[in-house]
């Protein structure tokens, strides 16, 4: 499913392990694969070996523009063959996304498959693996653990080694971030 050398910019969302992680590691390909809970901006980014200092910097640049901001989790919505947390509201998501695939217009939100982007939080995606009896049982023990608020601010650039995601840099919103020596978050 992941190929090495993808990339991807994700917004953690670390309030969200304690009720989403084990539905994850079941149900989420991305979730096995080293990725934690998330909302994302941008799918499949640049390939990393187009990802040098100057890329950094304008992407720096580019979500810098973007004042941190907070989320709410109270519901779950679906896709076919997929639960998900809904963050409210998402319209600064979307104008991340918007300004970074504006920025890199080859680099559209899902291979451009998808005429609208719906920011959203996996917590079982069932497209690859069939599709879990769960849904419901899962939503319903999600409902019990809901609503949570999340602080949005940083996008993290993840890369995929051709085992795991791992994190690469990350860059504030409203001011610049530099990426480590190593590359290392």
């Amino acid at each position: 499913m992941f190929q090495a050398g993808q990339t991807g910019l994700v917004v953690r969302i670390p309030e969200a392990e304690s009720a989403v992680r084990a539905w994850r590691e079941r149900f989420d390909p991305s979730a096995r694969a080293g990725v934690p809970a998330h909302v994302t901006v941008l799918f499949p980014f640049l390939d990393e070996r187009r990802i040098d200092a100057h890329v950094c910097s304008v992407l720096a640049d580019v979500l810098g523009r973007h004042g941190a901001f907070g989320l709410r989790f109270a519901r779950c919505g679906r896709f076919p063959g997929v639960l998900y947390l809904v963050p409210e509201p998402d319209g600064q998501l979307r104008r991340l996304t918007e300004a970074v695939a504006g920025r890199w217009p080859e680099a559209q939100p899902y291979g451009g498959k998808f005429t609208e982007v719906v920011p959203h939080l996996t917590v079982a995606d069932s497209q690859d693996d069939g599709v879990p009896d769960e849904l419901d049982e899962i939503e319903a023990e999600l409902l019990g653990k809901l609503p949570f608020t999340s602080w949005v601010s940083s996008v993290d650039l993840m890369v995929h080694d051709g085992a795991k995601w791992q994190g690469r840099a990350s860059f504030a919103l409203g001011e610049t971030c530099e990426m480590g020596e190593t590359g290392e978050m």
